[in-house]
């Protein structure tokens, strides 16, 4: 029942698994662990185990387990001679990098599995909680089953989370464990399709490859242990050398301070000496600067004498500086009344500049109102296109919640869904749009497509798109160039909402059989089939498979739609997986193969079908009894066109399509489906010979 207990302690009934983020190892921190060291010990575990499993009482056993079992073995052992090889100068160094090197550990580990076998509840005769059990274990098995598969197919994604027994045993299919696989059979005709099934799966088993590896590691604990004693020796021996230091230290302090005060004394008498010393000197100083001042009285009279002398030279060679400094002046003045006439010219030069920068001013005004005028018309635009795109937002959310439910059947595309809810929604969205298309006019709105604003893009092809909804404007659009222009943008711009409202918009027009013709001329297809290889949203991928699927409603378009990639285009779409897109995919696949069938009972086409020579007959098959009642009819109606050309029979029986055919005839919901059906298994002698061989009553 996807809960995990412990059978050595069945009260542990809901235990996690735990995965190591770096190296991916599962482990179950809530079950018991238990060390083993002799046979016995272990022998009686495994009993007390066995005795704790869930059995039960069906029509096909009397002890039937009602769960999956798993018994996991833990091995460890010391790897000894495995030590590598460290040169060293000294054998110190030998012995240290020895100490430090940690044994090395090799682990291992063991799971035996006992799964429980999968059961049919009509066999078995199940009710009450062992159906609920039964349930359980067939959707476990089925997740096995899966993974399986996936790794047989090299598949990029194995879904091991989605059940606990699959992520208990991820190393054992495609991991680094050796895994055997035993499968049980039975000869009786009654479980021919069990026993068919079993070996089959045990097929895919065989093509698994694991890479098996030695899981070897370091024992960090016991080195550990060995350093903590290295450690506390080392801190004991550390100890002893600082006391010792200490004392040393205090010795050296001593005979510092002895020798420090003897040199002291010493600098106290050095110092006493040299003061007497210089005392001396500055006695000796006085007397001699006494001396020199007297005899420098007697010579200051002759020294005045020669000062006048030296004056009168000065003011001679003062007023010959004068009389040059008059002429400098003259020269000074002269040269102002020049710079004076200068400026009066330059005056007359600014009063006619000061004109024309008036004049060019006036112009500067002139081009500011212009650009403001421009400026107000193009906010008004995008106040307007973003009211529109807000409008349309608002009714692609309103589409959105109105769910898968509300489908009409047929072949319509999700445009024409999306134009029935616009005329649903209200007058007011109609006559917004209708107003900015009045007051705008096509052309300006189809510009803005163009504009260098990403925004404006956005909401002018928003804009393109809610006009392109209704049939009055598909022809205005496309006779002013907007298919073109949306075909451009399409293949230019790398934003992903221009895309997805693109391609709505390309859905919408590829309703009309001249615009179908016209988008193919232009390299339509190759520009979709692009935009389906780099689109992430499963919006875009939809409408762009809307698209396609409306091209490939044209009997016309048949071969140039496949030679220019449509129907791979289509076949790459469903790996996106989303409902919504599936849906239009085999809406797609089923207009062609009706086109096909048609040109088939006409007799222009001859030779098998280009949906079984590109692929797409496997898929068909798969989702031919899909859960979502809109893949599943579609799907259905093309195995129908398909099956009604003979040379196409033999292909779909070695693909399993017989049996699919066989229950449209019996169980689908739609008359007309379940009649074509009916009439196609009846007028094929290829599918009669089938049903006989697989003694099918019909």
């Amino acid at each position: 029942m996807e809960s995990l207990q412990d059978l050595l302690d069945p009260t542990n009934d809901n235990i996690s698994i735990v995965e190591e983020p770096k190296s991916g190892d599962v482990s179950l921190p809530g079950a018991t662990l238990v060390e083993i060291r002799d046979q016995q010990s272990f022998l009686e575990l495994l009993r007390l185990g066995e005795a704790h499993r869930h059995a039960a009482n069906t029509k096909l056993n009397t002890e039937s387990s009602r769960s999956h079992a798993l018994l996991m073995v833990h091995v460890k052992r010391t790897v000894k001679g495995r030590e590598p090889a460290h040169s060293s100068d000294n054998g110190n160094s030998t012995s240290m990098a020895r100490s430090l090197r940690p044994p090395l550990v090799r682990k291992g580990k063991l799971v035996v599995v006992d799964l429980a076998g999968s059961e049919r509840i009509d066999k078995s005769g199940s009710d009450g909680h062992t159906r609920e059990e039964a349930k359980s274990i067939n959707l476990s098995l089925s997740a096995l089953g899966k993974c399986i598969n996936a790794l047989a197919e090299n598949s990029a994604h194995v879904p091991v989370r989605d059940s606990k027994l699959t992520r208990l045993l991820r190393d054992s299919f495609g991991g680094t464990a050796r895994t055997s696989l035993v499968i049980t059979v039975g000869p009786s005709p009654r479980h021919r399709g069990e026993t068919a099934s079993t070996i089959m799966f045990g097929q895919r088993a065989m093509k698994v490859e694991n890479m098996l590896k030695l899981k070897e590691e370091f024992d960090y604990k016991s080195l550990a242990r060995r350093l903590d004693i290295q450690l506390d020796k080392l801190i004991m021996e550390h100890e002893r050398k600082q006391k010792a230091f200490e004392v040393e230290i205090e010795r050296i302090t001593a005979e510092a301070q002895n020798r420090i005060s003897e040199a002291e004394r010493n600098y106290a008498d050095a110092m006493e000496k040299e003061r007497l010393k210089y005392q001396k000197d500055y006695m000796e100083s006085i007397k001699k600067l006494e001396e020199k001042w007297m005899m420098n009285q007697q010579n200051q009279g002759n020294e005045r004498k020669e000062q006048m002398v030296h004056i009168a030279e000065e003011v001679a060679e003062v007023k010959k500086l004068l009389s040059k400094e008059t002429s400098l002046r003259k020269a000074a003045e002269e040269e102002v009344d020049n710079l004076k006439s200068q400026l009066a010219q330059l005056k007359m030069l600014e009063a006619s500049a000061n004109s024309e920068i008036l004049k060019l001013r006036k112009m500067v005004e002139d081009e500011v109102c212009q650009k403001e005028k421009l400026e107000g018309e193009i906010s008004m635009l995008q106040s307007q296109l973003l009211h529109l795109s807000f409008e349309a937002d608002e009714t692609r959310k309103r589409l959105d919640r109105g769910g898968p439910g509300k489908v009409p059947g047929g072949l319509d595309s999700p445009v024409s869904q999306v134009r029935s809810q616009l005329k649903d929604s209200g007058n007011g969205e109609k006559a917004s749009v209708a107003k900015l298309f009045e007051q705008v006019g096509l052309q300006k709105i189809l510009s803005l497509l163009e504009a260098e604003d990403a925004d404006v893009r956005i909401h002018a092809v928003k804009v393109v798109a809610n006009l392109a909804a209704e049939e009055t404007n598909q022809q205005k659009i496309v006779a002013a160039g907007g298919l073109k222009s949306l075909l451009m943008l399409l293949g230019s711009s790398e934003d992903e909402t221009i895309h997805r409202v693109a391609a709505g918009a390309i859905a919408n027009l590829a309703m009309n059989e001249k615009n179908q013709e016209l988008i193919m001329s232009q390299g339509g297809i190759s520009l979709l089939s692009t935009t389906a290889s780099h689109a992430k949203d499963p919006q875009t991928l939809r409408m762009v498979a809307g698209a396609i699927a409306n091209l490939c409603g044209n009997d016309k378009l048949q071969t140039k739609l496949r030679g220019e990639g449509g129907i791979k285009a289509l076949l790459e779409i469903v790996k996106c997986g989303h409902p919504d897109v599936l849906a239009q995919v085999a809406r797609g696949i089923a207009n062609f193969a009706k086109c096909e069938s048609r040109a088939s009972t006409q007799g222009s086409k001859t030779g098998r079908s280009v949906l079984i020579e590109d692929g797409a007959l496997p898929w068909i098959v798969q989702n031919a009894n899909s859960d979502a009642s809109p893949i599943r009819r579609h799907t259905e109606l093309a195995l129908c066109h398909l099956a009604q050309h003979e040379v196409n029979a033999k292909d779909m029986i070695s693909e399993g399509a017989l049996w699919e055919l066989v229950r449209i005839s019996q169980d689908c919901p739609r008359e007309d489906i379940r009649t074509l059906a009916h009439r196609t298994l009846a007028s094929s002698p290829d599918f009669i010979a089938g049903l006989k061989r697989l003694r099918l009553d019909y």
